[in-house]
């Protein structure tokens, strides 16, 4: 097991026996009962020093350990030979619902473990798009403002696309989690004029994979800039433009306080 602190802000990361996707630290408690925490951004954290699982372990006064990863999706969770080994070790998992863009499908590729990073369209992308230059496109995000920017029909191919592909591998990855799996469903309030994904699950996508859950607990939350909680945020001289894209402590305690009623009436 490594274990290092990534930032000026306090943030530590480590990475467990077996996987090589570098989770919130400091390392979890493994060898008693603990519930499994799983997902991306708002479950590793970032720029708070208490994130949501570690609010839900004081309440709950069992270990929540934090297997939130930056950047990953749904593909980076389901293909890492290591995580399910840990999660399957826990009691519960609370898995947080995994981006709908980061995933490779039948029109792109994504890096297997950074899940926003574009790697390459493939033959049906190029012959949907022969207008569109790649070359230049690194990120996922930057390829679907690109996709959708012509305002035609082809832009609901690809969509559809993507929504089969995700309900279809997060179903998997929920069926290879042995433990009971509560789905965290958050809604996190951006700011006006900043981006907002072109396409996000919703409530007929979740209410697909509802069946091989325990529960689905679903949350609203603002980010820091938009609920005058950047103070709340611990962030280096130069790192307050993504502080104030991310949720802040308050958000993480509503989270943990909605999650607390669910897993409680589970035990």
């Amino acid at each position: 097991m490594s274990f290092h602190q990534t930032n000026s802000s306090g943030e530590s990361a480590c990475q467990y026996a077996d996987s090589k996707l570098w989770f919130r630290g400091p390392p979890g408690v493994l060898d008693k009962p603990f519930v499994a925490c799983l997902g991306g951004e708002e479950t590793f954290g970032r720029f708070v020093d208490c994130p949501f699982p570690a609010v839900l372990e004081t309440r709950l006064g069992k270990p929540c350990v934090n297997f939130g990863s930056l950047f990953c999706g749904v593909e980076a969770l389901s293909t890492d030979p290591g995580v399910l080994k840990l999660v399957n070790q826990s009691g519960l998992c609370v898995l947080q619902v995994p981006e709908l863009l980061c995933q490779s499908n039948r029109f792109y590729r994504v890096h297997p473990r950074r899940n926003d990073r574009f790697l390459e369209p493939t033959s049906d992308l190029l012959e949907l798009y022969p207008d569109v230059d790649f070359t230049e496109i690194h990120f996922v995000r930057h390829l679907l403002e690109r996709l959708s920017a012509p305002k035609d029909a082809r832009f609901e191919v690809v969509v559809q696309e993507l929504r089969e592909a995700w309900i279809r591998t997060t179903g998997e990855l929920i069926g290879r989690i042995e433990p009971s799996v509560v789905l965290l469903w958050l809604h996190v309030q951006r700011q006006a004029g900043s981006h907002i994904d072109p396409i996000v699950p919703d409530a007929a996508m979740i209410e697909q994979l509802q069946p091989l859950c325990a529960d689905v607990v679903e949350v609203s939350v603002p980010v820091s800039a938009r609920s005058d909680a950047l103070e709340d945020v611990l962030f280096g001289t130069l790192q307050q433009p993504i502080a104030e894209h991310v949720i802040g402590r308050s958000a993480h305690r509503e989270i943990a306080e909605k999650l607390l009623v669910a897993l409680r009436d589970l035990n």
